[in-house]
Parts: structure tokens; sequence; C-alpha cells
């Protein structure tokens, strides 16, 4: 996590009397009712089990190197969202403030939104911003980005029943074969995941598809690290070639919950698209989580990936949320 330049301007006074501060000049004890809000707010939108995010948001915090800003009211945290630098790109890492301030024309979200924005363009050797707002609504924050010339993508949070719909069924394919992920895995589920996003429009979101280095670099952050919940290794598949023992599909799923599952990846080799596998990692997917009594089983898509869309729907998904993701070229 890289620092670039110090945040500028340190202190913006509002109309309304919310000022925006840089984020570092507080610490966890300031934050963390705020914190607490946020995460009964995934709680209860997503079935998310925020905490462990939370609390290692607010260790970074304390260390002072965390960038973004601070949304204050009387005193008070009521806002806050922070980013950081990978090489010459930004991702905005969060943006969240509680609803129960209200700014004339306005809100605290947008405020913040703009100082990030305008923080990030203004970073010297930034030449990409990526953002993916998964608590907010699609549309709901999408001013400040769209303003400053983002791309901007409608994304579907879709959650399947697993106590109320039927199992899947696991498609037979001779020449393919199913097994657990093992840390053998990394080299050639990236290699799976570059060819399978080339020109495709999540690579427009998420640059990292588009190499083997930012590939790994995407695995390695999904099964090390707890950003998109916990990664269940039972619970994730490789699809793999008998003959040639190529790994031409993967899943990979976390625990973002006791008993909820998330599909953090899935994705077929072009070639092998098509023959049922991706409907079959799945299956296995929620054959394993079923058998430990999970409850649900998330996964997030692009609306305009029609294809995929069109597959969870008959798989038994539902949409529960729209939310954007933005992208920022300069």
């Amino acid at each position: 996590m890289g620092l670039h330049t110090h945040i500028e301007p340190q202190r913006t006074p509002q109309p309304s009397g919310v000022e925006i501060l840089d984020l570092r000049h507080f610490s966890s004890h300031h934050l963390r009712p705020l914190l607490e809000h946020e995460t009964r707010t995934w709680a209860n939108l997503m079935s998310w089990d925020y905490r462990s995010s939370a609390e290692m948001i607010l260790r970074y915090i304390d260390s002072k190197i965390l960038p973004g800003y601070a949304a204050v009211e009387n005193g008070r945290v009521c806002g806050y969202a922070f980013f950081v630098y990978e090489s010459s790109k930004g991702v905005v890492g969060d943006l969240y403030a509680d609803q129960s301030i209200r700014i004339p024309g306005s809100s605290v979200e947008r405020l913040l939104a703009t100082h990030v924005v305008e923080t990030l363009q203004q970073s010297p050797g930034i030449h990409r911003i990526e953002a993916q707002l998964l608590p907010h609504e699609s549309g709901a924050v999408q001013e400040p980005f769209v303003q400053e010339g983002f791309r901007q993508y409608p994304r579907l949070f879709m959650v399947l029943p697993l106590k109320t719909r039927p199992q899947i069924q696991i498609s037979s394919t001779p020449e393919i074969e199913f097994r657990r992920w093992g840390e053998q895995d990394f080299q050639p589920a990236a290699s799976v995941i570059t060819a399978a996003y080339r020109g495709h429009i999540d690579s427009d979101i998420n640059d990292q598809y588009r190499s083997l280095h930012g590939s790994l670099r995407f695995l390695n952050n999904i099964v090390r690290f707890p950003g998109c919940g916990v990664f269940d290794n039972n619970a994730s598949f490789v699809a793999v070639h008998r003959l040639t023992r190529a790994v031409i599909g993967v899943l990979l799923c976390s625990r973002v919950r006791e008993d909820v599952g998330h599909v953090t990846q899935v994705c077929i080799l072009p070639e092998y698209r098509g023959r049922h596998i991706g409907e079959s990692l799945i299956a296995l997917a929620t054959h394993e989580l079923r058998s430990r009594n999970f409850n649900a089983l998330s996964l997030t898509v692009t609306e305009s990936n029609t294809k995929a869309v069109s597959l969870y729907h008959r798989l038994g998904f539902e949409i529960k949320r729209r939310f954007d993701a933005f992208v920022w070229e300069g």
C-alpha cells in the first residue's frame, strides 16, 4: 500500500457544517462507531459479516498510513472513504456514511467521493482509478464519478438460497475431472483467468485480469486476505482436462458469514465453454456448503454479461442488489 502525496485539502468546511478532513488525523477510537454501523449495514443488506474487514481498516487507521478522508459533523465522524495506490492505479477501498446526516442538495458520500476522485486524479503517476461500491445502490453516488469522466458499469449482487432450492446437478463430461483447490493451482488458475477475460467487459472493470502477473496478485488477495471473506478451500474447485492434466476452469469460494458462502471467482477457458463446466463447479460448491448446513451462496456479476446472468438465474440465483463499478483512465 503506497503513499504518493499528502492529502489535500486537509480541512474543507461545507455549508451544512460537515467538514471533510484527512483520515490520518483520526484514530480507531473516532472511527469505530461508524465502522460498527457499517458492519450492521453489510449484515442487513448482504448477509455479510464485515467485522474482520472493519478491524483491519481500523488497524490501518491507527497506523496512520491509510490515505482517505473523514466527514465530521459536530465533532463526530459521520462518514469516511479510503483508497490505496497500486503502482500507477488508485483503487477506492471504501466509501461509507451515516445516512441520518442530511446535506441540502448533496450527501456525505458525494462529498467524500468528490474529494477522493480529485485527490487520485491529481496524484503524480496515477493513470487509472477503479471503484466498486457494493453497499450503495446503483446510481446513488454516481455523480462525482460520472462528472469526472469515469465509465459506469452496473453490477448485480445475486444470492442462491441453499435451503429452499433443489441441488444443482453435476454434468458428466468424460474428458473433464474436478478436484478441490490446491496450492499448486495458483499459476495455472492465473493463466485461466487471463485467457478467460481477454476482451471481456470484466477486464475493463478490473485490469488485474489482463496479465498473468495481475491475475496472480488477484488470486493471492482472494486466497490469503479477508477482504472478500475467509477463503474456503473445501468449497473451491478446479476443472482439469484428464488427458493433458491442464487446469481449464476454476471456482473460488469464501465464507462471508458463518453460514454464507460467496463465489469470488468462476471462469472457464474460452474453448471449453458450453460444456456445463461452470455449472458443475457451482454444483460442487453448493453441495459442499449444503453438507455444512450453509444457508446461502452469493456472487457478483456485471449486468451486461447477459450469458452469465442468465445461467445464474437458471441455477436459482436471485438478484438482491444493483451496485456500480467505476473506472477512469487518464
